[in-house]
């Protein structure tokens, strides 16, 4: 499994929310850059980026999304947050991301994602965002009525890239991450699974690992300096 630091993108700086409220940003960093940069100096060589503003039709940050993934050569991206059309996709697939995030429009359309899955096989990830056993869309605001077992099936036969499951009421929380939801969609599909959402110890992500976890993306528990970054790169680092 591997590890992978979040930079999430607001009013053009690097933030961490708490529990994905926009009214509790924990950790800004006013540079991404100097994030991803921070990131690189402990051995971390795959990053997601989150365009908050955008998942919120609030803005835009797609300059500072194209200063990182043109910073350095053979590092890996995977970019979302409001992709909600085929352009914007081949825009960010073009811009130098290796997959590219679709969440809202993914989940609540399928006909398009199966179109866009076919048009770039291996490179889409839906984004499954989950509060409790409900997928939630649109930057975690609406919820879909739909249980995270029923989106898992209408993905199933499509050629993603991988599965984000984020667990929403864990994100940003520092206590752990939800074990008995990762380990239901490890085991129920066949995509590669990224899970996220409260992460903050080493033994979460050997557990994760152990549950069949592909990657595990890390947001405030490495801003804190909870985890050691050189310590997660040395185990985890892809």
């Amino acid at each position: 499994m591997i590890a992978i630091p979040a930079i999430d993108l607001r009013e053009g700086a690097c933030v961490q929310l708490v529990g994905g409220s926009y009214a509790e940003e924990k950790v800004r960093v006013e540079d991404p850059l100097e994030a991803l940069k921070q990131w690189r100096r402990h051995g971390f060589g795959t990053f997601h980026v989150v365009d908050l503003d955008a998942a919120l039709g609030k803005g835009s940050n797609a300059d500072a999304i194209f200063r990182l993934t043109a910073y350095e050569r053979g590092l890996t991206f995977s970019v979302g947050g409001g992709v909600r059309d085929s352009d914007r996709v081949e825009a960010v697939l073009s811009g130098g991301a290796s997959s590219v995030v679709v969440g809202t429009r993914a989940i609540e359309d399928a006909a398009w994602l199966a179109d866009i899955a076919q048009a770039y096989p291996g490179r889409v990830v839906v984004a499954a965002d989950v509060k409790g056993r409900e997928v939630v869309t649109r930057g975690w605001t609406e919820g879909s009525a739909r249980d995270v077992r029923e989106v898992l099936s209408v993905l199933e036969p499509l050629p993603l890239a991988g599965l984000l499951v984020t667990a929403v009421h864990k994100e940003g929380q520092l206590s752990g991450v939800d074990l008995p939801l990762m380990r239901e969609v490890a085991s129920t599909s066949p995509h590669r699974l990224y899970a996220s959402g409260g992460v903050t110890t080493l033994e979460d992500l050997r557990a994760l690992a152990d549950a069949g976890a592909y990657g595990a993306v890390i947001g405030m528990a490495l801003y804190t300096g909870r985890l050691d970054a050189s310590a997660v790169a040395r185990e985890f680092a892809g």
